[in-house]
């Protein structure tokens, strides 16, 4: 199941390598509700390039997922960002442009002999 939050960034982490390879980083954005709360968000991998992009104060919309887990008797939950859009709606890391080939020019249709309107076997 996936979530999305709207917020200002509030706070960015350095980012934590591990010996395995693996990698995080973590933000902290500040709601816009009534109540404003402060929620730690969590990227991992090559999503931490999308926090790279971000400044404190900017506006931001975080599209992540619950993660739960147990370690040593202790419960543990991590809100994983997978998404983090600019105020605009845009991303906050541009994804990569790809350029398309130019469409080959496609020879019209022959015109119809008129007996059927279409020709379906059935």
């Amino acid at each position: 199941m996936s979530f999305e939050m709207k917020g200002k960034v509030k706070k960015i982490f350095d980012q934590q390598d591990f010996p395995s390879g693996f990698y995080k980083r973590d933000f902290v954005i500040t709601t816009e509700d009534q109540y404003p709360q402060d929620v730690k968000f969590t990227a991992v991998k090559e999503r931490t390039e999308q926090i790279a992009r971000l400044g404190e104060g900017d506006e931001v919309l975080v599209k992540f997922d619950i993660r739960g887990r147990e370690y040593n008797g202790n419960f543990y939950v991590d809100l994983n960002a997978w998404r983090i859009e600019s105020g605009g709606g845009q991303p906050a890391a541009p994804a990569e442009s790809v350029s398309a080939a130019p469409l080959p020019d496609v020879p019209p249709m022959p015109a119809s002999s008129g007996d059927d309107e279409d020709d379906l076997p059935f």
